[in-house]
């Protein structure tokens, strides 16, 4: 499936700007979800980029991002603590809900998996979440402190270095690791729970997806990332976390009315599928053939404004025969037209301002079309074009009669 990756900031609760990436598929997503890196990491890390990379060709769209302090995003990392990193999870998914979609999967990797366990409740859209390589106690990752952690517990800041890199942390960010209840949330969380950890996982050990299994409640489960390490530094165990993601979560998400019969059919040529997306009032999925579009209403009119209106695909359909058929004329009478541009607007007048129309009271619709030549043409070709451009078939339907015939069809597996 076709993807796109686009760069977004939002704020954190602290108004510290925050960098982050949206990875989408090309057409409207089955669902959208929130993805936090490990503690020495940022959004870009390899694990982050290929487990949402790989979800968005799977349909399922995908925000990553940069805790306070680390990688795009504004503050300072040693005011930063497990609260912080909390609080910014709910700040993301306040962004997808207020910009897209709320976040139904959460999605976290070591520490990060910690911090989507402890904001959960804070976020009510979401319906599943996900661990790879979580601690069961964030304090869990003192240990990785050495001997940083002496001077931390004199109360002075420390320098310690993690993946490679040297972080400044502060005495707070001890304490409030200590005192996070990790296993307490679990077990109140009440959403789909997925595990994921590796066997040999050498900085948080199995024994971490025991614990955390055993305070879930159902429904939970357990998939061993065999052969992985801790930072899933391999793709192909990055593309089998996302695949066991993308099958496992659609059955938790709120949303599972079924889809209709008629979307899911295989469209013969010259057939167009229109489905709602979930997504708002009136967004709705738009196939032709091998193309997805999309389709709502602007804002004014109680849409998001996600994708053209139906008026706008009218013109479109008829500004792209016009131009097409005046094309095939040049073209078939070795007329030197270097290109040719048009422009429509619809509106509505009243009947009695339009002196040849057969209509004469109420308001009926005008279609305003402009077009451009660009080519040494002399008038009289100019105007044979215009005269070319009545003739494309879609203004001819416009103009004649048409019979829509409609029917109701039964959904797929209905009696």
């Amino acid at each position: 499936m076709e993807t796109r990756s686009e760069k977004v900031t939002f704020r954190s609760a602290s108004g510290q700007s925050l960098a982050a990436r949206l990875d989408r598929p090309a057409g409207t997503p089955r669902a959208y979800a929130l993805f936090a890196h490990c503690f020495a990491c940022a959004k870009d890390f390899f694990a982050a980029s290929r487990i949402s990379g790989a979800l968005a060709e799977r349909g399922i769209a995908v925000l990553r991002f940069d805790f306070t302090g680390l990688g795009g995003s504004e503050g300072d990392f040693a005011n930063a603590d497990f609260s912080s990193n909390v609080g910014d999870l709910i700040a993301a998914a306040a962004h997808l809900r207020e910009t897209a979609e709320a976040p139904s999967i959460l999605i976290g990797h070591s520490l990060g998996g910690a911090a989507v366990l402890a904001s959960a409740a804070a976020i009510p859209e979401s319906r599943a979440v996900v661990t790879v390589n979580a601690p069961s106690d964030p304090a869990h990752v003192l240990k990785l402190l050495g001997d940083a952690r002496t001077a931390l517990d004199d109360g002075k800041v420390a320098e310690v270095e993690l993946g490679g890199r040297r972080f400044t942390i502060a005495p707070n960010f001890v304490k409030d690791l200590e005192a996070a209840n990790l296993l307490e949330a679990v077990h109140g969380m009440r959403k789909a729970f997925l595990i994921f950890h590796a066997p040999r996982d050498q900085v948080v050990g199995i024994d971490n997806a025991t614990r955390l299994f055993q305070a879930a409640l159902h429904p939970k489960s357990f998939v061993a990332l065999d052969g992985a390490d801790h930072l899933v530094s391999r793709r192909e165990d990055a593309v089998y976390v996302a695949e066991i993601v993308a099958a496992w979560a659609p059955r938790y998400l709120k949303d599972r009315r079924p889809t209709p019969a008629l979307v899911e059919a295989p469209l013969e040529p010259g057939t167009v599928a229109v489905s709602e997306t979930g997504e708002g009032r009136f967004a709705q999925t738009v196939r032709v053939g091998r193309h997805q579009l999309r389709a709502d209403e602007p804002v004014a009119y109680g849409g998001k404004d996600s994708g053209p209106g139906p008026y706008d695909y009218l013109l479109a359909g008829l500004g792209a025969c016009t131009a097409m058929t005046i094309r095939m004329y040049a073209e078939r009478k070795g007329i030197p037209l270097e290109r040719v541009a048009v422009r429509l607007r619809h509106d509505k007048i009243h009947a009695q301002d339009c002196a040849d129309c057969k209509t004469r009271e109420g308001r009926i619709d005008r279609i305003q079309r402009e077009i451009e030549f660009l080519g040494d043409l002399d008038a009289e070709t100019r105007a044979r074009l215009l005269e070319i451009a009545d003739k494309c078939p879609v203004h001819r339907t416009l103009h004649s009669e048409v019979l829509i015939v409609t029917e109701e069809v039964e959904p797929a597996g209905d009696q």
